[in-house]
């Protein structure tokens, strides 16, 4: 029943019947009270659609929001995994770095090892060379002086024979 039917209504008169007028005032402030109610329910019923609006709304905000966790999850994961991969080949380039560092190191220990014996036999062989030419020097000088000596006697031995007879 809508707010127009309310105050056309119309009632037949009877001789000892209502009165027209609390009738007629009375069907007015009811027509004024479902018409109030027309409105707060056209209000009640905007605000439900305005408020469903909303509310479909967050709802695909939520979804939104919900798609970007699982895809912010699903790149930390990745990120974590490829961190993880990174980090495997970092450890794994530096134990092979360290294994090459080693490998040169025991090479060059091995190098100097070598080197030393080759030092060492270098110093043998110089000091057997330096002896050798110690003593053929101590045998040159030793002939010198024996030919010194013989010298000196012939020399004597000239002296006494220029010396006159005296």
């Amino acid at each position: 029943m809508d707010v127009q039917e309310i105050r056309g209504r119309s009632f037949a008169r009877r001789f000892f019947g209502f009165d027209a007028r609390e009738v007629e005032s009375y069907v007015g402030k009811l027509a004024d009270y479902v018409a109030d109610l027309h409105r707060e329910l056209d209000n009640l019923n905007q605000q439900l659609n305005q408020n469903t609006q909303e509310l479909k709304e967050y709802r695909v905000r939520e979804d939104a929001l919900e798609a970007n966790l699982a895809q912010s999850r699903r790149i930390a994961e990745d990120m974590k995994a490829n961190s993880e991969k990174e980090a495997k080949f970092i450890v794994a380039e530096a134990e092979l770095q360290a294994e090459k560092i080693l490998s040169q190191a025991h090479n060059r220990l091995a190098q100097i090892h070598d080197d030393i014996t080759e030092l060492k036999r270098q110093r043998a062989q110089f000091e057997v060379r330096l002896r050798s030419l110690v003593e053929a020097h101590l045998k040159l000088l030793e002939v010198e002086a024996d030919r010194d000596r013989d010298l000196s006697e012939l020399e004597d031995k000239i002296k006494i024979l220029r010396s006159p007879s005296s």
